[in-house]
């Protein structure tokens, strides 16, 4: 309605494009414009200054021959200073812009292995953002020289091959399963090392607690002998050794008879055997002394 009596609305973020019998005129800022129609004024159209996204998806070849898929999103604008060359010189725009970045992708990530092209998503995102800001001088390179400015380009994707995302997952989970086994293997290592010093511990002082019993054993023998040979005058060691190996003897078999599952036996077992035992003891004990 507005046109039909030469007034136009020029939205916000939005620059119109006037035309004089066919011919650019100007550009038409936001805001309200008199476009007397009689005299061939004309708006061709109109041009957003926003920022707009365009999603590229581009197949490649890593260095290492794995096929790939690069997810880029290439942010631009239409630079307000050069709306007639956005208007007039490019007739798609995002197919333009769409054919710089394959290039580009193209041409950055062959010379990459897989991981590395993981890794080095910034340096690829860095590499299409420079071509498309390069003032063209030659072939038309550059957007800038078509009214366009390149605000961001970022990788957001790198899509191997079904079956190499499946390798590569085989692969980091066999990693993480060999580490967890050495982790295991490590902690077995430290329990068989902790519970062989327990046992080295355990069996040092049974050691110490036997030689302790066998030290009083003998002192209280010792004492025993000394006791016996000063309350019973004309005896001898021997003979209260004789009768302390009897006394140990009976003792014994009591404990053997009191107990049902004792499979102890004692070859000869009368008591007359006793007699041959302590001269066998006391016989060793004699040929230690000889010998020291």
């Amino acid at each position: 309605m507005g046109q039909a009596f030469g007034c136009v609305q020029v939205d916000q973020s939005t620059v119109a494009v006037k035309e004089t019998f066919g011919k650019f005129d100007e550009i038409l800022d936001p805001g309200c414009h008199l476009l007397p129609w009689c005299i061939g004024q004309q708006i061709a159209g109109f041009l957003s200054l926003r920022v707009q996204q365009l999603d590229v998806r581009c197949e490649t070849k890593t260095k290492d021959n794995v096929f790939v898929t690069v997810v880029a999103s290439v942010q631009y604008r239409a630079l307000a200073e050069k709306a007639s060359d956005a208007f007039y010189r490019l007739s798609n725009t995002r197919g333009q812009i769409q054919s710089y970045v394959f290039d580009v992708i193209r041409a950055s990530v062959p010379k990459l292995n897989l991981d590395d092209a993981f890794e080095q998503k910034n340096e690829i995102a860095k590499a299409v953002e420079d071509e498309l800001e390069k003032v063209a001088v030659e072939c038309l390179k550059a957007m800038s020289m078509y009214g366009y400015e390149i605000v961001q380009t970022l990788i957001v994707d790198i899509e191997p091959d079904e079956h190499v995302k499946r390798a590569m997952n085989e692969i980091n989970a066999a990693a993480r399963l060999r580490m967890a086994a050495n982790e295991k293997a490590e902690a077995e290592k430290i329990l068989q090392i902790k519970r062989a010093e327990g046992d080295a511990e355990s069996k040092y002082l049974a050691g110490l607690g036997i030689a302790r019993q066998r030290q009083a054993i003998v002192d209280g023998l010792r004492d025993s002998v000394i006791a016996f040979s000063v309350n019973v005058p004309g005896t001898t060691a021997k003979d209260v050794m004789d009768m302390v190996l009897v006394t140990q003897y009976f003792d014994t078999m009591k404990e053997i008879g009191a107990s049902s599952k004792s499979s102890s036996v004692f070859i000869p077992h009368g008591p007359g055997a006793v007699r041959d035992i302590a001269s066998q003891i006391r016989d060793g004990l004699l040929q230690a002394n000889i010998l020291d």
